[in-house]
């Protein structure tokens, strides 16, 4: 394929993902291919994808079929962790031409020129995940006001309802030195908020250099981080509640640069479930990390991961992960519903609970998780905080996020736009 083609690139997933593809698109530009916007027509669509959820997979085979409707002759690669886990699965799907395992994603400009539409079935480039080595920096210049810098790939946890050891491969990730090359060179494009994010970001300093194992931790990165001049906000994306210090928490408390915001994921308020998870904490430790933040942070946003509808989750289960999260002083949760994964320990369990039981369950926390942040935003309300407002505009409004994580609109105004503001809540 040859030069000046135009290409338009779809996320799905989580803001590594994002990362990666904003990566993956400065690398086509720089090798001549014209960036489109995916609804566009275009040359070249590459969706990067995520397999979390089933919702995820099915989201992918539709944007085939509806690039296919739109733009038969266009080429369409898939890569991303769908396509590392069932890359033969993808090949089949019709209109597909190009699949990129872990491996071969960053890789994508080379397959690209040489790649055709007369092939009848589609290329695959997908080799056994424990052979993967290697970090590819990336991050999410220009897509977002908050820039998305990921720093850390892989896991090596088994929890047994999670791929992404399978898609992504073992813990690794980029040496302090490399990321400070990197926010440096962000700070020289205006950039106001980064937001550090990996799969296991807590587990950063895990690297072969050299067959040496790196010495180095999360907690001093975010300690240099800090002294970096021309960044005004860094922001934790998720982070363990047994790789959570009390450290980093008393860190961040005296931290001008970074937010008072966690991520910090629970999956179940009931030890029985945490334990078939295979997490590596139970419901004592969360609490405990929560009353540290609050108790150093009262102002701190934090939000949850909860999983529900896991195999064998009884009613009584899913009490207490409600009431459990009832009593937490938390802000927000992102809610799953538990779906059956292939290769995961927690597909062979038995006691399966119904998808509609699982649906309901979502609901009642998701509306729980709108009833904790409307609290959390009422506490206050009348302050005076530093928001960043971002450049994208809904219906003559702009949205901006405040160091605490709270969203606040005002109609649309230039010279707020990427820039930092008191403002009233």
């Amino acid at each position: 394929m040859t030069e000046n083609k135009s290409i338009a690139f779809h996320t799905l997933g989580c803001k590594l993902n994002f990362s990666e593809t904003s990566t993956l698109s400065r690398m086509m530009e720089s090798e001549g291919f014209v960036k489109k916007d995916f609804k566009e027509d275009a040359d070249v669509y590459v969706i990067n994808t995520c397999s979390v959820t089933d919702n995820a997979d099915k989201e992918c085979r539709q944007l085939v079929r509806r690039i296919q409707r739109r733009s038969p002759e266009a080429m369409v690669v898939i890569t991303g962790c769908y396509a590392q886990l069932k890359p033969k699965e993808i090949a089949e799907i019709e209109g597909v031409d190009l699949v990129l395992g872990a491996a071969e994603k960053f890789n994508l400009h080379e397959h690209l020129h040489q790649l055709t539409k007369s092939k009848t079935q589609a290329e695959v480039y997908a080799c056994d995940i424990a052979s993967v080595e290697g970090f590819n920096s990336s991050f999410s210049l220009n897509d977002r006001t908050r820039v998305f810098l990921k720093v850390q790939d892989g896991c090596d946890y088994n929890c047994s309802f999670c791929t992404i050891p399978l898609a992504r491969g073992h813990s690794r990730s980029d040496s302090i030195e490399g990321v400070l090359n990197n926010v440096y060179e962000l700070a020289q494009t205006g950039t106001k908020e980064i937001v550090l994010t990996g799969i296991n970001l807590g587990d950063f300093g895990k690297g072969n250099e050299g067959g040496k194992k790196r010495e180095e931790n999360f907690y001093e990165l975010i300690q240099e981080l800090d002294k970096v001049d021309g960044i005004e906000r860094f922001r934790i994306s998720s982070i363990e509640p047994n790789l959570l210090s009390n450290d980093i928490i008393e860190f961040v408390a005296q931290s001008n640069k970074f937010m008072p915001h966690f991520h910090i994921p629970l999956q179940s308020g009931s030890n029985k479930i945490l334990g078939l998870m295979r997490r590596r904490y139970l419901r004592e430790l969360y609490a405990d990390r929560v009353a540290t933040i609050k108790k150093l942070m009262p102002h701190c946003c934090i939000g949850v991961d909860v999983i529900v509808g896991f195999p064998s989750e009884s009613d009584e289960d899913f009490k207490e992960t409600f009431d459990f999260l009832h009593g937490l002083d938390v802000s927000y949760f992102h809610v799953f519903t538990y779906s059956e994964r292939d290769n995961t320990l927690a597909d062979t369990m038995g006691d399966i609970v119904p998808k509609n039981i699982r649906q309901e369950r979502n609901k009642i926390l998701r509306n729980l998780s709108y009833q904790k942040m409307q609290y959390f935003t009422e506490q206050h309300r009348g302050q005076q905080r530093k928001v960043l407002f971002e450049h994208a505009e809904k219906n003559g409004l702009m949205e901006g996020y405040t160091d605490n994580y709270i969203k606040v609109t005002t109609p649309v105004n230039e010279k707020l736009q990427n820039q930092i503001a008191y403002w009233s809540i």
